[in-house]
């Protein structure tokens, strides 16, 4: 039988939300890391060249039974180590527009960040240390629907004092091969 790995529902595997909506996190503090193997990493190494590569052929080559690198990749994502998802080119699906905005905020910047995540055009959201409180990538149909995020819903947030924004003129390099090295 050919199987393949599954995606995980949530696009951040830690975070589920509770029945009033809160943000819960499966495994607590990120402080927490799990123990990770030889296997489990090279588990993860084949998984990054091709997440769609057979859980048959992972075994064969770190050494381990079908079922065994599905129980494996099941912990993994279950722990929030790693995500299997479909990695699109934003500008052949629509989104002509992409930006990183820095921000900084007055008071909580933990609020802030919590309301950025859940706009659906915020692809990403760091806490920093440096210029900015916040970075948030950004992807947009166009110029206007960018600025119509930036201009009425991220400036209207309760605490924002200032953003900087940086429009991407080509991605040069996107890579997800980090994870093991």
């Amino acid at each position: 039988m050919h199987s393949e790995p599954v995606a995980s529902r949530s696009a951040d595997p830690r975070d589920t939300r509770d029945a009033k909506g809160s943000r819960e996190s499966r495994n607590g503090s990120r402080n927490s890391k799990p123990q990770l193997d030889s296997v489990s990493l090279a588990i993860i190494e084949q998984l990054q060249e091709d997440g769609r590569r057979p859980y048959a052929a992972i075994g064969k080559a770190v050494g381990l039974s079908e079922a065994a690198v599905r129980q494996r990749v099941q912990k993994l994502l279950d722990q929030g180590v790693m995500q299997i998802v479909a990695v699109t080119d934003p500008l052949t699906v629509g989104f002509r527009r992409q930006a990183m905005v820095g921000i900084n905020v007055e008071g909580d910047t933990e609020s802030v960040a919590d309301a950025l995540t859940d706009m659906s055009e915020v692809e990403y959201v760091v806490m920093t240390a440096g210029s900015f409180d916040l970075l948030a990538e950004i992807v947009c149909e166009d110029d206007d629907h960018l600025l119509d995020v930036i201009n009425k819903r991220i400036r209207a947030l309760s605490g924002v004092r200032s953003t900087e924004s940086f429009v991407y003129l080509k991605l040069k390099k996107q890579t997800y091969m980090w994870g093991t090295r």
